[in-house]
């Protein structure tokens, strides 16, 4: 039997019980609501969001965040299959990484060079790198537990994808509590906790996920 027909095989037992798009979205869709009540608990969304969603800056944060968790969602849809080609849904995250550059260099050339720092520090980088990570245990731990129903040969990769995913998920709900708008925070700080969720997946990839 060559190596790709057993991965088929192993993947068919794997997926009896349930089909893995279906386990998938219900793992989601449980993380989700499960770090939204932990949002609320830890931060809830800021005071003045009426008049910030009146503005440019707010408003595309989400555009930013929402464009990064479907990328994750596209690849960890592909990874959890045996054998999957993934570079399709990898090239999605061009679209985030593009939106977010493209706002960095506006915002260099209407912000005078003296508020360039002040802006990138903001006032909650901090909070950012914690609570992003913490709001994205539950989205990466229930996706990690659906991909467990599927047959991920790349473990670590998948577990990647997930980390992203869940980063994604957590960045959007945070950012409606968040009060730096700037595109120059969020590229570094947003940037910096979503990689720390990228990276926890990886980790836990070969460990949950080795099968």
């Amino acid at each position: 039997m060559r190596t790709e027909d057993l991965i088929n095989t192993l993947a068919v037992d794997r997926t009896v019980d349930a089909a893995p798009g279906r386990t998938l979205a219900l793992a989601l869709v449980a993380g989700t609501i499960i770090g939204a009540i932990v949002f609320a608990e830890m931060l809830g969304v800021r005071d003045d969001v009426g008049e910030a969603m009146r503005t440019v800056r707010f408003p595309f944060k989400f555009v930013v965040t929402i464009a990064l968790a479907i990328a994750g969602l596209s690849l960890v849809s592909s990874l959890e299959r045996p054998g999957a080609n993934a570079r399709a849904a990898a090239r999605l995250l061009i679209i985030p990484a593009m939106l977010i550059g493209s706002a960095v260099l506006l915002e260099l050339m209407v912000v005078p060079s003296s508020g360039w720092a002040p802006r990138m520090i903001g006032s909650n980088a901090m909070i950012c790198l914690s609570a992003i990570p913490t709001i994205a245990i539950a989205p990466l731990v229930t996706v990690l537990i659906a991909m467990r129903h599927a047959a991920p040969t790349a473990p670590a990769r998948a577990g990647a994808a997930a980390g992203l995913l869940a980063a994604g998920v957590a960045a959007t709900l945070y950012a409606s509590h968040c009060t730096d708008d700037s595109p120059l925070f969020v590229v570094i700080w947003y940037s910096i906790a979503i990689a720390l969720v990228a990276a926890a997946g990886a980790w836990l990839g070969p460990r949950v996920l080795r099968w």
